[in-house]
């Protein structure tokens, strides 16, 4: 009887833990949608909003970016060439939850209408965003994100 009672003393916790961490889901994948948002509007201040203040970011060819206002510098110059006509979108996201404020989110990519740096049209793209996330203020932001294309018309390695 005693084991009985003590189930239900804790349900009322279990539920409130599983309602905080689907609220917590939903508000990450409403970054990932303002990110993309971003990216199909070819924003780069919108884009580099998702980011804290301090935060690094990763290309696909591995170069580099660290802070929102050099990740918006960054992306400036591209989404006005290369990718100025591309649409991007996530076709599958998981997030795994390494503290309450901290997830770690892979999200699955594909992106059509870009070019090569020369503008010459590039097949559609595919790959995967690697993100780690921290709840600052109730707001969840991008702390590290590295890219990767996983397309068979991937770019060459920098050498």
């Amino acid at each position: 009887m005693r084991v009985i009672a003590f189930c239900f003393l804790l349900l009322p916790l279990l539920l409130s833990a599983q309602n905080s961490s689907e609220t917590d889901e939903r508000a990450i994948h409403a970054v990932m949608d303002q990110f993309m948002e971003a990216w199909n509007h070819h924003d780069a201040k919108a884009f580099a909003a998702v980011f804290s203040e301090d935060a690094d970011f990763t290309n696909v060819r591995g170069v580099s970016a660290s802070g929102r206002s050099k990740i918006e510098a960054f992306h400036a110059p591209v989404f006005a060439t290369m990718f100025s006509k591309s649409h991007q979108e996530y076709t599958d996201i998981k997030t795994r939850f390494l503290r309450p404020d901290v997830a770690a989110v892979d999200v699955r990519w594909k992106m059509t209408g870009s070019t090569d740096p020369q503008g010459n049209p590039r097949p559609e793209r595919e790959g995967l965003l690697n993100f780690l996330m921290e709840k600052h203020d109730g707001r969840w932001e991008v702390v590290v994100m590295h890219n990767l294309e996983t397309s068979a018309a991937a770019p060459p390695s920098p050498k």
